[in-house]
């Protein structure tokens, strides 16, 4: 990271989406990477030093058919993970995008017609070909049964079989199959949080990216669920349909419109000014903190995979970081093809590549279980964004002379 960087401040558009922080980013994004290694470490601990913990905290949930659906501490943590992302959010920003047309119409055509299916193909020659044999053919992931479905025990369903688990029942798919949905929800969620901090300390165009922060949460409402279960369902997953919006509406939809109400009625009780530099300085963290609350019941229950198997995690980044890095080349290249400044190219780049971890955490915890492949996979999207965006951002910062003024 240049020393220039260090001491930019960011003015975006809105004004309320400065970055304080002279490096850009708080010690909690600044150093993500360690603080998830220390909850990888800490949520194996727990679950070999008090295994019930964690299924007592993954117990108290809201189940429907005799199924648990939604886990009330994770619905919780991942509540807070998406509300200061939200309540940030100026909304009227959306009818600027008109004035970049270029650069927005690129970002929604690589982040809904081409990273999804991209990131489909990548996952399934890793995971079901290339590192099949590490895996294991025959290793195989318990997962919920989708919402509403009511199979007996030994039917098929997909690639799995259902199984009474602990008076449960649960659907039995190959491991490879439940890491390959971890990452099809990453591939098809666009960053609406972190990318701020990208396209920030990259020197690009804050009102671009403020513009697609927007348009992407509002985009996810409809195409998330519809890309999520239509690739799913290609991978012979299970697709539970009810589950997928029902993850959307808990997810997106209700801190989306917390924020946004809780935000016009802060500004209009206390002012912009109190807003900006007293609320939000407090919620930063709370992202983050949420985060790594979480992270640490999914690895209390992946530790035994993780320590059979060290490997896991390497056979899972692969294919994620070589997503990240084509989808980047992609728009970069693409945007330096339409001949657009560099302000707009280097978020238009990062904002591909980057993924909405949070929210893929969240769906797949809801839809296949804390202790499923496929939420392991979305996690191990969280170890590699912030080394590989970094990455990313000093390319940027090298290159910046391949563009236009």
């Amino acid at each position: 990271m240049s020393d220039q960087s260090e001491t930019l401040a960011a003015d975006c558009v809105s004004d309320d989406c400065q970055i304080t922080a002279k490096s850009g980013m708080s010690i909690f994004e600044r150093y993500l990477t360690v603080w998830v290694g220390l909850c990888i470490v800490a949520g194996i601990g727990l679950g070999k030093a008090a295994p019930g913990v964690a299924t007592f905290l993954d117990g108290l949930a809201i189940s429907v058919h005799g199924a648990p659906v939604v886990s009330i501490p994770i619905a919780i943590c991942l509540f807070f993970m998406m509300y200061p992302i939200m309540v940030k959010i100026d909304f009227s920003e959306v009818v600027k995008a008109g004035k970049s047309a270029g650069p927005v119409g690129l970002t929604l055509f690589i982040n809904w017609v081409v990273k999804p299916f991209t990131m489909y193909g990548i996952a399934v020659f890793f995971l079901g070909t290339l590192f099949l044999n590490f895996i294991g053919p025959e290793a195989m992931d318990l997962v919920k049964m989708p919402l509403g479905l009511d199979l007996p025990v030994g039917a098929k369903h997909g690639a799995g079989t259902v199984v009474l688990v602990d008076g449960i029942k649960m659907l039995q798919v190959p491991l490879w199959r439940s890491y390959l949905a971890g990452c099809i929800l990453l591939g098809i969620a666009p960053c609406t949080a972190m990318v701020l901090v990208w396209g920030y300390l990259a020197r690009g165009n804050d009102g671009h990216t403020l513009v697609m922060v927007a348009i992407n949460s509002l985009t996810m409402l409809l195409l998330y669920g519809l890309l999520g279960g239509y690739l799913l369902g290609v991978g012979r997953l299970p697709v539970p349909w009810e589950a997928l919006l029902l993850s959307i509406g808990i997810y997106v939809a209700l801190p989306l419109v917390a924020g946004y109400f809780s935000r016009r009625w802060i500004i209009a009780a206390k002012g912009e000014d109190w807003f900006r530099n007293k609320f939000l300085h407090v919620l930063t963290p709370v992202t983050i903190i949420a985060l790594l609350l979480t992270l640490v019941l999914l690895f209390s229950f992946k530790g035994e995979v993780i320590l059979s198997n060290p490997l896991t995690i390497l056979w899972i980044a692969i294919p994620l970081f070589l997503q990240t890095c084509i989808i980047f080349v992609l728009g970069y290249v693409l945007s330096k093809v339409f001949k657009f400044r560099y302000a707009d190219a280097a978020p238009t780049a990062m904002i591909g590549a980057s993924n909405h971890f949070e929210v893929a955490i969240a769906t797949s915890t809801m839809l296949f279980g804390l202790s499923s492949g496929a939420a392991l996979a979305t996690v191990v999207g969280v170890l590699i964004e912030v080394p590989v965006m970094l990455m990313l951002v000093r390319f940027c910062l090298r290159t910046q002379g391949w563009f236009r003024d």
